[in-house]
């Protein structure tokens, strides 16, 4: 735990040095760009990809394998606290694109109230190898601690999901909400007074480390390579392309832009030649 909290610090220390000579990517909507609703049909296409795509499939088993690696390589060594791993829940191995693609195809994107309804009814499915890893790491003696964004009227429907494909809890203490802030960094570091955290897993990168926490896209940038050796060792990521931080970061975390607005941004940020 040590060494990692020297690789954070100096990762911290590195994005400082980076950010101060980076040039913020300009971001102009168009005013008569053609609208390609793509933040809505984008949901679709993504969520076409998440529940079609071997190749996703693919990419949740090597994550998942690369993560039964680390664990038996930690089990391995000497620890003066009990082993834990942390783990987001949504997209990172509970798919959700169903309500995704429900919304999208009524012309509508994501709201708290109709979350919260998809939430409870507890129906979300498993990400492929998700439920042999968790249950493999539970059998090991390995707390496994749920901290998730989701909130505490959330909690019966998601518990509801979690023993619906026997996902295990050892502890209702283990299943951690959001109460107030969305970063997850006090949560963790509450966690780590008594377990020695030895994976953590999940879709955006606010679930590694507050070195993420509402960072611009070029910060965020930073951070990775700056963190480069702790991906596939102590950070199992989990792809997720139909929504999460780096899209709010695109959008400078600005929630007020219009449908159109949004699709212009998108529609002339990406490149058709290198």
């Amino acid at each position: 735990m040590k060494n990692f909290k020297f690789i954070i610090a100096s990762c911290a220390f590195a994005l400082t040095l980076s950010c101060k000579t980076a040039v913020p990517v300009t971001k102009t909507i168009i005013q008569d760009a053609p609208y390609q609703n793509l933040g809505r049909d984008g949901k679709i296409y993504a969520a076409f990809y998440q529940q079609r795509a071997a190749e996703y499939e693919a990419l949740c088993l090597q994550a998942y394998n690369i993560a039964k690696l680390r664990l038996n390589e930690a089990l391995a060594q000497k620890s003066d606290k009990p082993l834990a791993i942390v783990s987001d829940i949504d997209e990172t191995f509970l798919d959700n694109s169903y309500y995704a693609v429900e919304r999208s195809k009524m012309g509508k994107d994501y709201d708290q109230k109709t979350w919260e309804e998809w939430t409870a009814k507890g129906i979300a499915t498993p990400l492929t190898g998700s439920q042999a890893f968790y249950q493999y790491a539970a059998s090991k003696g390995i707390q496994v601690f749920y901290v998730t964004n989701r909130i505490e009227q959330e909690r019966a429907g998601t518990l509801k999901n979690l023993k619906k494909y026997n996902f295990p809890l050892q502890s209702d203490a283990n299943l951690i909400l959001r109460s107030k802030e969305s970063s997850k960094e006090n949560r963790r570091l509450d966690i780590a007074k008594n377990y020695n955290i030895v994976l953590l897993l999940g879709d955006n990168l606010a679930d590694f480390s507050n070195l993420f926490d509402k960072k611009s896209e070029i910060e965020r940038s930073a951070a990775v390579k700056n963190a480069a050796n702790e991906f596939g060792k102590k950070f199992i990521i989990i792809p997720n392309v139909g929504y999460g931080d780096w899209e709010s970061s695109f959008y400078q975390y600005k929630y007020d832009y219009t449908h159109q607005q949004k699709d212009s941004l998108m529609y002339n940020a990406v490149k058709a030649n290198p």
